[in-house]
């Protein structure tokens, strides 16, 4: 029966003008794909006077316009139905994601998609995300599957579709002549709407993206191969634990002032809270990578850096044992060319699920690795920490504290209140692991040891309706910019380095640092000697009792 259903539709197609099909693609396309577009533009117009009101209906003529003009040169026989199908498909998605988490598309955003692994893509597959690529996408594109298309010969064809272009023409130059201060002016006051223009926004940002890559196949450059261990006279090896945390803001750390307590154990130690961190990127593809470079964020580049020693690199040159434990979605290239170890794969069923784990993992036998540490040691463990939508599954039962939850990823269709109870969650089991690293450090007085946490970005969670991170860093908030920073030093290491650990807490409740600080501050407290190194942006410089040897 199904199978004589679908040859009766076969035989029963629609019949469409392709003139038709231009007009019908390019009003759905401004319409039912750029609902995201339009929620911007009619929450940042001002309508001050008759000429703002003409110049806000002119914008989705404009669009319009736009898109009619690029089909009718696009939409050619034989791969107009599979190019339509591919934009309805992709143009659904982006949509979705444009509407419900408030992101905005350009080459980063590609650059996060095409490196998101399957546990973090199948996080975001939910119900309701479907249902809008379905609707959105799915159920168009099957009418434009029983669809036959019909084309003039091609010099008419021709002839109409350069009658239309040049319409289209003398409609965009007549806005342009009639409201082109407006739109200089809320072009130049909202440069990033035009990421929110489907399907133009990813078709630009995926060409942009492969031509940054296509840019940077080059040979592995080095950092200094010069760099040497210059140590302080001591007999205690250094051990030091970095602490890279996943999307944890520092709005929410109890230790930086908020209001409910989600760092209780931390609170307990001598550890020191840098309030006021920014990050490099609103992005793990970005921040992860920029953490560990020389480079400043202003001069960062991801493609560059892959090509590009970094901090670990150094470590390893100079003599350190480096040891890089991932339980996120990968370093992001950070780790190539360090001994590494995957907790994910390593798939241990007491704190993982076979597609992710939870961070305890990742202090998994870490006792045992620093009874056997016989020389100095970097050890970087990178957390999935607070990773959403699916902040849930982040932490175990025993750290739910803050209810009612949201334990869905469809966060879109919780309370504001559950949202962030389960946030506060995460970062309560963030506080857990953390501190429980310093008491692991604590079992070897004899060692010079340390400890960093900081987080690679933010999270927004909700705010002005915007949801998880990703969004273009020159317009994202300070909820996915503004990170945690938190400092335990041994005794050893303030009395064998020579550190006033005061002057460094007061620095902290002070000044404004940022991850360009890190490369820095971590080469000269590791005595780490190299060209690299810049001492304006090594944190503790200022509070070092003795110079640098």
């Amino acid at each position: 029966m199904m199978r004589s259903f679908f040859a009766k539709l076969f035989v029963c197609r629609f019949h469409l003008k392709s003139q038709w099909l231009i007009l019908l693609a390019a009003l759905y396309f401004t319409t039912a794909l750029n609902l995201g577009l339009w929620r911007y533009f009619i929450a940042h117009l001002e309508i001050s006077g008759i000429r703002m009101f003409f110049f806000g209906i002119s914008v989705p003529v404009f669009i319009f316009t736009a898109l009619y003009l690029i089909f009718n040169f696009i939409l050619v026989p034989y791969l107009a139905k599979p190019l339509l199908i591919f934009l309805l498909a992709v143009s659904s998605v982006t949509n979705y994601f444009m509407c419900n988490f408030g992101a905005f598309i350009d080459s980063n955003m590609i650059r996060n998609a095409l490196e998101t692994n399957s546990r973090e893509a199948f996080d975001l597959v939910t119900f309701h995300a479907i249902s809008w690529v379905v609707l959105g996408g799915v159920i168009p594109s099957l009418f434009l599957l029983f669809t036959k298309i019909e084309y003039h010969v091609f010099r008419k064809e021709c002839r109409i579709r350069l009658s239309a272009i040049f319409g289209c023409a003398l409609v965009i130059g007549g806005i342009a002549a009639l409201f082109f201060k407006e739109y200089a002016a809320f072009g130049r006051n909202h440069r990033e709407m035009p990421r929110l223009i489907n399907p133009v926004n990813y078709l630009h940002a995926t060409v942009r993206y492969y031509r940054l890559q296509s840019l940077v196949n080059r040979q592995l450059q080095r950092l200094d191969e010069t760099a040497k261990l210059v140590p302080y006279e001591d007999a205690a090896p250094t051990v030091f634990i970095m602490i890279v945390g996943e999307t944890a803001r520092s709005a929410n750390f109890s230790l930086n002032g908020y209001p409910r307590e989600t760092t209780p154990l931390l609170s307990r130690e001598d550890v020191i809270s840098f309030k006021n961190v920014y990050s490099c990127g609103t992005a793990t593809a970005i921040s992860v990578p920029c953490m560990f470079s020389n480079m400043p964020k202003n001069r960062f580049n991801a493609d560059n850096a892959k090509y590009s020693e970094n901090l670990v690199d150094l470590m390893q040159q100079t003599g350190f044992q480096v040891l890089w434990r991932e339980n996120d979605d990968g370093c992001k290239g950070v780790c190539n060319r360090v001994p590494h170890e995957n907790m994910v794969q390593m798939n241990d069923i007491r704190y993982c699920d076979g597609k992710s784990c939870f961070d305890e993992v990742l202090l998994e036998n870490l006792e045992a690795y620093l009874a056997n540490v016989k020389k100095d040691a970097f050890i970087v463990l990178h957390a999935i920490g607070s990773h959403g939508p699916t902040y849930y599954k982040r932490y175990p039962d025993s750290f739910k504290k803050f209810t009612p939850a949201c334990d869905t990823a469809d966060i879109q269709k919780c309370t504001r209140e559950e949202i962030v109870n389960t946030y506060d969650n995460t970062i309560l089991y963030t506080d857990f692991i953390v501190s429980k690293a310093i008491h692991t450090l604590k079992k070897f007085p004899h060692l010079e040891s340390g400890l960093l946490y900081v987080s690679d970005h933010g999270e927004s969670l909700g705010e002005n309706n915007v949801y998880l991170h990703g969004l273009p860093y020159a317009m994202a908030p300070d909820e996915q910019k503004k990170v945690p920073m938190i400092l335990w030093m041994s005794e050893n290491m303030k009395k064998f380095d020579h550190l006033d650990y005061a002057c460094i807490a007061k620095k902290a409740e002070e000044n404004r640092y940022s991850h360009d600080n890190l490369f820095h501050t971590l080469l000269a407290l590791m005595e780490i000697k190299s060209s690299t190194y810049d001492k304006s942006l090594d944190i503790f410089d200022e509070c070092r009792l003795d110079p640098l040897p």
